[in-house]
């Protein structure tokens, strides 16, 4: 596979991977907080999850997958960028993170919403925001440091 074909893929997973999560906090959200009562909105933003979820794991694979072989194909690990190590050193907290969500905070999410235990779907909830938030400002980081690696 060529190189660009690789780094094509790397940015629509990347652009994906951000995108969903920028759309889900800024817009679907919002929109299901304003429009729904607190039982409806727990079942809504985890069947919305859930269907996210599918996409950002394929995303995920498709991001280290590219991103190894781009690091093959130019050589190896030895003498990378800095801004290569910084986005893949980044890129592994913001997988920990989320394998964290997937793992373990969505699955809580759900046993909650099918005890219909509200107060407690509501914290997993929460938790979800936070560690989206934390992962969304790791990949506008990395954006950043794609950019600006590049000038120097």
């Amino acid at each position: 596979m060529s190189y660009v074909v690789l780094l094509l893929v790397h940015l629509l997973a990347a652009a994906f991977w951000v995108g969903g999560m920028a759309t889900m906090h800024f817009a679907v959200r919002p929109a299901v907080i304003a429009t729904l009562e607190p039982p409806l909105r727990l079942r809504t933003m985890a069947a919305a999850l859930r269907r996210f979820f599918v996409g950002v794991d394929a995303a995920v694979t498709l991001l280290f997958a590219s991103g190894f072989a781009m690091v093959m194909r130019a050589g190896g690990f030895r003498g990378l960028h800095w801004r290569i190590e910084a986005m893949m050193g980044i890129a592994l907290v913001m997988a920990g993170v989320y394998v964290y969500i997937r793992a373990a905070v969505f699955p809580a999410l759900r046993r909650a919403i099918e005890q219909s235990a509200w107060p407690a779907a509501g914290a997993r909830l929460h938790t979800v925001r936070m560690l989206v938030s934390l992962n969304l400002l790791l990949g506008m980081a990395v954006f950043a440091v794609a950019i600006v690696g590049r000038a120097g």
